[in-house]
C-alpha cells in the first residue's frame, strides 16, 4: 500500500487500511529503525487540553492560581 505525502506534509492513508481504525482520530507517531510507526490513540478532550497547557508551560498550580484570582473578581 502507498500513502501520499502532500505539500503540507500530510499523509493520505488508504481507505482500506483506515477502515480497520473506525472512530480513531489521533495516532501517536514514532520513528523506529528508519520507519514511521503510527499507533492509534483514544484521546479525550481533557487529555488534549492538558497536553496544550503543558506545551505552553502552564502548570497545575498556575491553573489553581488563575481560578482563585478569577473568583475574587
Amino acid at each position: 500500500m502507498l500513502a501520499k505525502l502532500t505539500f503540507d506534509n500530510q499523509l493520505t492513508l488508504p481507505d482500506i487500511l483506515m477502515s480497520e481504525f473506525e472512530g480513531v482520530e489521533y495516532f501517536d507517531v514514532a520513528r523506529e529503525d528508519g520507519s514511521i510507526v503510527l499507533t492509534p490513540m483514544h484521546i479525550t478532550r481533557a487529555d488534549a487540553v492538558r497536553d496544550k497547557l503543558e506545551g505552553l508551560g502552564i502548570s497545575d498550580s498556575d491553573v489553581v492560581d488563575a481560578v482563585a484570582w478569577a473568583r475574587q473578581r
